[in-house]
């Protein structure tokens, strides 16, 4: 196989895009992104370090995001697997990308922009919840906002094709093959729901 290896070869491939595509970027929040970002409770976070790039899902049980101010989004960083691949990112590089879905909605609203990571005690208490904090917040600026063509969501069915989960391998299996048993196994996923639920904030 041979590479493309210049931009002008890939646009001979791809012609010009349309006004739609192009002309849709915000540089800050209007009503109807605030609209639709304050409805997401799920995005998936996209950073750039030394060892290379990390997409991170992000979740929470009201917005994903706060916002701070028509070009500044907040995002805590609730209970994980500690091994903060997306903070130790954003501490090197500032780059970030966030993608937010919406359950049904075949869009998607990107943005492109900078973080940084704090442990502001203000900020953080913002975010309590049941006497839970955040250990850090990220704090995005907003460079670029725009929506994605919705084709990828309807080729894939995502929220239509019902749950295609049933005989996955499971995380204690990846673990226990991984790790040749030392790890991981029936256990593991037997301990998981009872952990997740104690562990969720």
């Amino acid at each position: 196989m041979t590479p493309i290896s210049t931009i002008s070869d890939l646009e001979l491939l791809y012609g010009t895009p349309k006004p739609a595509a192009t002309d849709k970027i915000a540089r800050r929040m209007t009503p109807e992104f605030r609209a639709w970002i304050t409805r997401s409770r799920f995005c998936i976070l996209s950073t750039v370090g030394p060892e290379g790039t990390d997409a991170s899902p992000r979740g929470d049980d009201g917005p994903v995001v706060a916002e701070l101010d028509e070009g500044t989004l907040a995002m805590p960083d609730w209970r994980g697997n500690d091994r903060i691949d997306s903070l130790r990112n954003i501490v090197r590089d500032p780059r970030v990308s966030l993608m937010f879905f919406v359950p049904g909605s075949n869009n998607v609203v990107r943005l492109n922009g900078k973080g940084f990571v704090t442990a502001d005690a203000d900020l953080i208490a913002q975010f309590e919840k049941d006497g839970k904090k955040p250990r850090t917040v990220t704090v995005i600026q907003i460079e670029e906002l725009y929506t994605q063509c919705a084709r990828a969501l309807i080729r894939s069915g995502l929220w239509t094709c019902g749950d295609e989960s049933d005989g996955l391998p499971t995380v204690g299996d990846i673990l226990a093959s991984l790790t040749e048993g030392r790890i991981g196994g029936k256990a593991y996923d037997a301990e998981w729901p009872h952990r997740a639920a104690n562990s969720m904030w």
